[in-house]
């Protein structure tokens, strides 16, 4: 008589790691998520409704909305160049240029903050020698770009660099042997297979963007209807005691993020299949 020996998982079973994944995700962010609802009950459909049209309100989503996209499409395409060096090529101190890559993540973006703005302001080693062809960097929205892209760039490395590293170069090889220029063969062989993880990294780096607060501060300069960002909105109702003004605004940056997020997700997903 034969016997079924069942294999056995690592782990525990499907309901305890279920189980642990859901208080987890409870914890960390629906029970926060929900509060945020909580508070908003408070307030009527008119009332949110003026501050989602206030026009400050509105500038400054514009304000986060189009830095951290421009952010996020430049940081794609470094974020690419830099992956392709650290996975194809050999060269010395490689090793030190690729922990380099996430010193964003190290870093307190307050420090960043501060540096950027201690070396693109008009009297910076940078800015000083960009004022006099008239282009300002500190407290303009290039500055707020410039900091974005900072934080946003590891997220494009980390996620290229595997697949790089898990693509093989005799298919760049068969490509050239076929007729095939370098730029044809990195547009039709090679930047196919790349798009999933590019528009993962791109989407990290895009919502990372938006929620960033201490690197920005510092070098956005924080003037209404100019350079101010959402997050800081935020910050200024609460230490005006505006805490219904306060959570319209963090609902609605909530809900733009969750939707773009959703439309991302999905094109990276049928991205994939095609792909397959």
């Amino acid at each position: 008589m034969k016997t079924i020996a069942t294999k056995r998982g690592v782990l525990p079973g499907f309901g305890l790691t279920m189980g642990y994944s859901v208080l987890y995700l409870s914890l960390v962010v629906l029970i926060p998520l929900s509060a945020l609802l909580l508070n908003s009950t408070g307030l009527t459909w008119g009332k949110f409704w003026d501050i989602a049209t206030d026009a400050r309100v509105l500038a400054s989503f514009k304000v986060s909305f189009l830095t951290a996209a421009a952010a996020g499409l430049i940081d794609a395409v470094l974020g690419l160049l830099l992956a392709w060096v650290l996975v194809r090529y050999d060269f010395p101190g490689k090793s030190i240029f690729d922990a380099m890559i996430d010193l964003p993540f190290a870093l307190p973006t307050a420090v960043a903050g501060v540096s950027l703005t201690a070396i693109y302001s008009d009297k910076g080693w940078i800015g000083s020698l960009l004022e006099p062809l008239g282009i300002q960097v500190a407290y303009t929205p290039i500055g707020i770009t410039l900091a974005l892209m900072f934080i946003g760039i590891p997220f494009v490395v980390r996620t290229v660099q595997p697949v790089l590293q898990e693509l093989e170069s005799e298919v760049e090889e068969a490509a050239a042997t076929l007729g095939s220029g370098r730029v044809r063969t990195f547009l039709v062989v090679v930047l196919p297979q790349l798009y999933p993880a590019l528009l993962t990294g791109f989407a990290l780096a895009f919502s990372r963007g938006i929620g960033e607060y201490g690197s920005v501060v510092f070098i956005s300069g924080n003037m209404p209807m100019k350079t101010e960002i959402a997050p800081l909105l935020i910050m200024s109702k609460l230490e005006q005691f505006d805490y219904a003004g306060a959570t319209a605004v963090a609902l609605l940056l909530l809900m733009i993020s969750f939707l773009l997020m959703l439309v991302i997700n999905t094109l990276q997903h049928r991205l994939r299949k095609t792909a397959r």
